[in-house]
């Protein structure tokens, strides 16, 4: 090992033994939306169109609410290393009752775009695919918003190989529910991509109970949940969690909602770049997903040792988890750019729609660094509370640089699907290094205090 990684050492191991549970959780929120497309690209270009632009709509919404959720996890993380654990369940009790609400609000939103897609100017046919699919796994949202505020409860106190098994079950599920409801097996509707959500919708449902039914139930969290009523509010612990949350969940709606815009875009060029750009989108999303998760971990202890006021172990233990995740891009970059055209073929045989998206994924190979990055930039600060100003950054770096670039070399200076995605590789490295700038201030200043 290089004499400079040796200090780093036993924050590895560490922080490697809390990350991966949560590394294998995240890839389980995509999973469902991996395996729809996968399945639903065996029926077709257009079905796998329409579960691009369903899943495109979703996604803005889905992500903004995991993120919100995410906004009690450096609380408990933070409280735990007080030791208040009376607290933590309080923060749980109230947890439930916002995640909840914001769920059914984040549903009817979905739900009114999904009957309104001409909103977007689509192409017809795929556009009255997208439409019942999209209401099915907009319902998923709610049951999502269960899963996570026990989830991220759970995570915030440490134990993440439980939400990694119920994510794991929860897949096989879905995959079981899609070769039912898709296909038609075993004298099952063959409902095609409306399978496909019905298939997620259910898995979500399954995961809500079982994540709720381990944290109410396990002996690890009774001196936290004592006296749990989901009846208790308490408006000052929901603006708190709020306060953290919304700008989290506004930083996934600046990230999330460019690559929406982006397959936007990709529909105003043709069902076959829509499908290439879903593609290579699935796959960047997949590899992302591992990222999040590592971010997660490195939220947890930065979160720990900020409630402790150990500035010397916050840094050492950040800084390892861009080692990490740098280690982790590389080798998902590698992947990406040897097998740039075998992956797509997973999904669809169309050669007009593997062209594109092969190139898309070499692209898509040299952003996984500046991707990782910045997820984990983001999920340090977050343990430290500071979460509005990466809110702005993302905001500047995907909506005034990646969206605009991205029509203008997309449209007016005919680059087409790469232009767009050249844009959006522009914008996930600005964010990387304006967030670890911010970091490396603060966490010097914080050591400086003490």
């Amino acid at each position: 090992m290089l004499d400079f990684l040796k200090p780093y050492k036993p924050y590895y191991r560490k922080n490697f033994l809390l990350a991966y549970p949560v590394v294998i959780s995240q890839l389980g929120q995509m999973a469902p939306l991996v395996a729809d497309s996968l399945m639903v690209g065996k029926l077709g270009t257009v079905p796998l169109a329409a579960s691009a632009l369903g899943n495109s709509v979703l996604g803005i919404f889905m992500v903004s609410g995991i993120g919100f959720s995410q906004g009690i996890t450096p609380i408990i993380a933070q409280e735990n290393g007080k030791n208040n654990k009376s607290i933590c369940g309080e923060y749980l009790e109230n947890g439930i009752f916002i995640n909840s609400l914001l769920g059914i609000l984040l549903f009817g939103i979905v739900s009114l775009i999904a009957f309104n897609l001409q909103w977007l100017n689509q192409p017809v046919d795929v556009a009255s695919q997208a439409k019942n699919y999209l209401f099915i796994i907009g319902a998923s949202i709610l049951p999502l918003m269960i899963f996570q505020t026990f989830r991220q409860f759970a995570e915030g106190l440490g134990y993440t190989k439980q939400a990694m098994v119920l994510s794991i079950s929860g897949n096989v599920m879905n995959i079981l529910l899609n070769f039912l409801l898709i296909y038609g097996w075993f004298g099952f509707p063959a409902l095609g991509l409306l399978g496909a959500g019905l298939g997620t919708f259910i898995s979500r449902i399954f995961m809500a109970f079982g994540m709720g039914w381990f944290v109410l139930k396990s002996s690890l969290f009774k001196s936290y949940i004592l006296s749990f009523k989901l009846s208790k509010t308490d408006g000052q612990k929901i603006l708190h969690m709020a306060s953290l949350g919304f700008p989290i969940a506004m930083q996934y709606f600046f990230e999330v909602g460019a690559f929406s815009g982006a397959t936007i875009m990709m529909g105003w060029m043709g069902a076959t770049e829509q499908a290439a750009h879903q593609i290579a989108l699935n796959l960047a999303a997949l590899t992302y997903m591992g990222a999040t998760g590592i971010a997660a971990a490195a939220t947890i202890r930065s979160g720990n040792a900020f409630g402790k006021k150990d500035f010397k172990e916050l840094r050492m233990s950040a800084i390892s988890s861009y080692h990490l995740v740098l280690g982790y891009m590389s080798f998902t970059a590698l992947l990406f750019l040897c097998l740039n055209r075998i992956l797509p073929l997973l999904y669809i045989h169309d050669s007009a729609v593997i062209g594109i998206a092969a190139h898309l994924m070499i692209i898509a190979a040299f952003f996984q660094l500046s991707d990782g990055c910045q997820a984990v930039g983001a999920g340090i600060l977050r343990g430290l509370s500071d979460v509005k100003i990466p809110t702005f950054v993302t905001l500047f770096a995907y909506w005034v640089i990646g969206l605009p670039l991205g029509y203008l070399l997309g449209f007016t200076f005919h680059f087409g699907p790469i232009g767009i995605w050249i844009s959006l590789a522009l914008a996930l490295t600005a964010v990387a290094v304006l967030l670890f700038y911010r970091f490396n201030k603060l966490s010097k200043k914080l050591q400086l205090e003490i």
